[in-house]
């Protein structure tokens, strides 16, 4: 007899993908439908439309319904056993909203399992293209919400964010007051997330904490919407969202739809789906203390925190694995771009004398800072190369070497500065857990582990958000009884430790981290700039 197993979902920009995991936590099946290739009728760009007036983003909400089709549909031809199958749970794009019409619960209730279930909910959407987390067309409405609740910082301090174009509240606020009669045909609203969630519920899913807090909306201290928020998007909002709840609730049985059509058990059960952010840091099986870096196209931090203090920069959301705790999340554009511009400039195109300049320099560069922008940053605000030399005075250009270093450096130091600025501390049991195209490159992670003076593992992470919404499935069956996530995943394959801080880095880059913010100010207000010597 088949063995037990677990569903991890992901309802990402792209495809839509899944994994199954057996108790032992092996990947024992995993699949995905690529949405324009494998559903070219919907005619979308890399799973989207990018409106005229390229501002506006969104995605065919019924291309997501007919992808989980598609995608059962060659589980059961493959010989997938659902009747094994105990939990599932999934994660969604960030932001994104689902808008149903009136009377959508009662077809999603009683969709008839002859049917595939797009054909059964083609008529449910009072809004069929979704905005998404891509969108950028709501600057007007995130104005209005900042001034409704007392400035960017106050949002901040009630939601965990300033106001920003792709959040959910901001979305709605756009569709009220451009559709106000579509607004009012609409009885719910879900995230992509609990939209996922509703599918296989049969049921409106409650949005949960963790994703409900990249919205805009949410108190993320008490957990509960903010009314103040709500007001200034739209009327009556509180009944179309439903009341959030935990990240590991248990929602209930799967829909008899799935028992009747695939086979699953009646028993299998749904377990809150989150975003795809938060479902990461499951997946890389984050702790206490402990950061994610995504050393990507974009750097990505996650931080698990124990009492955050939101900024008008970053993002606090409450923490998917453990609701008594947040994860920060800090995006810096200038990433691999940046780094493989200037490998190109200074070390020939080549990735081994980039590192052999690392090493051929002290650490702390001399005194040497630089700020390497090449498009506009997110955090800071600022764009352009900027360099200073020991005594703060602005240079024209560095020693190719040097200005490696000062790269390198400069980006980690950032992203520490940021990271402290949210309320992050680093502890003497802090991991750096690093993942991406960088993370392959030892010279890089020796500099990354000394500005944080933590050692610096690496992992795994292909599919970290549907892996974490595997393991968050098995964790939603016990996570009533205290049960935490890190004892559910103890078989999981452990990160490799990849570089030890050298000693005394922390005596090192302590005062270089204090002449590194000051500096930044001088950039952000004085952004005259030097372009990167060709």
């Amino acid at each position: 007899m088949a063995a037990p197993c677990y569903l991890g979902w992901d309802f990402s920009t792209q495809q839509l993908k899944v994994i199954a995991v057996d108790e032992q936590l092996k990947v024992i099946y995993e699949d995905n439908v690529h949405f324009d290739k494998d559903l070219p009728e919907f005619k979308t760009q890399g799973g989207v439309y990018i409106h005229s007036d390229r501002l506006t983003v969104t995605s065919p909400v019924l291309m997501w319904v007919k992808a989980l089709d598609m995608i059962l549909e060659k589980m059961k031809s493959s010989g997938f056993d659902f009747s094994q199958v105990r939990a599932l749970s999934g994660a969604g794009q960030q932001h994104g909203s689902v808008y149903w019409k009136k009377g959508s619960m009662q077809i999603l209730k009683n969709a008839s399992a002859e049917l595939p279930l797009h054909q059964s909910l083609q008529a449910c959407f009072s809004v069929s293209n979704s905005p998404i987390w891509m969108d950028s067309s709501t600057a007007s409405q995130c104005s209005a919400l900042e001034k409704a609740v007392g400035g960017a910082q106050h949002l901040a301090s009630i939601t965990g964010s300033r106001a920003y174009e792709r959040f959910t509240g901001n979305q709605i606020a756009k569709i009220y007051g451009q559709n106000p009669e579509v607004y009012m045909e609409t009885e719910r609203i879900s995230l992509v997330s609990s939209f996922a969630a509703s599918l296989f519920l049969g049921a409106y899913a409650p949005i949960d904490y963790s994703d409900g807090s990249g919205m805009n909306l949410l108190q993320i201290w008490e957990k509960v919407w903010s009314v103040s928020c709500l007001d200034a998007c739209a009327p009556g909002l509180k009944e179309k969202l439903g009341c959030p709840v935990p990240s590991h609730s248990v929602l209930g049985p799967i829909s008899p739809y799935y028992s009747q059509r695939y086979g699953f058990s009646p028993d299998c059960k749904v377990v809150a789906f989150t975003g795809d952010n938060p479902a990461s840091l499951a997946g890389m099986r984050l702790q206490e203390g402990d950061i994610a870096i995504s050393l990507g196209t974009s750097d990505t931090l996650f931080l698990w925190i124990q009492e955050p203090t939101p900024a008008l920069e970053g993002h606090i959301l409450c923490n998917p694995v453990d609701s008594q705790t947040y994860m920060a999340l800090l995006c810096f554009k200038n990433g691999s771009l940046m780094r493989e511009k200037v490998r190109d400039d200074c070390a020939s195109g080549s990735w081994d004398e980039f590192s052999k300049a690392l090493s051929s320099t002290v650490a702390g560069n001399n005194g040497n800072l630089g700020f390497y922008f090449d498009v506009m940053e997110i955090t800071p605000e600022a764009v352009g190369i900027h360099r200073f030399n020991k005594d703060n005075q602005k240079v024209s250009v560095f020693p190719k070497e040097v200005e490696i270093r000062a790269l390198i450096e400069g980006q980690f130091m950032a992203k520490r500065i940021h990271a402290e600025k949210l309320g992050y501390k680093v502890m003497p049991r802090t991991r750096i857990l690093a993942t991406g195209g960088a993370s392959h490159n030892k010279k890089i992670l020796q500099v990354l582990s000394d500005v944080f003076n933590a050692p610096v593992y690496t992992i795994d992470t292909t599919n970290s958000a549907c892996l974490g919404s595997a393991y968050r499935a098995i964790h939603g069956l016990v996570a009533e009884t205290s049960v935490s996530l890190a004892d559910v995943v103890k078989l999981a394959p452990e990160p490799k430790l990849a570089v030890t801080p050298a000693a005394r880095a922390e005596e090192l880059y302590r005062p270089l981290l204090e002449r590194y913010a000051e500096l930044e100010q001088k950039v952000i207000y004085n952004p005259t700039s030097s372009c990167l010597v060709k």
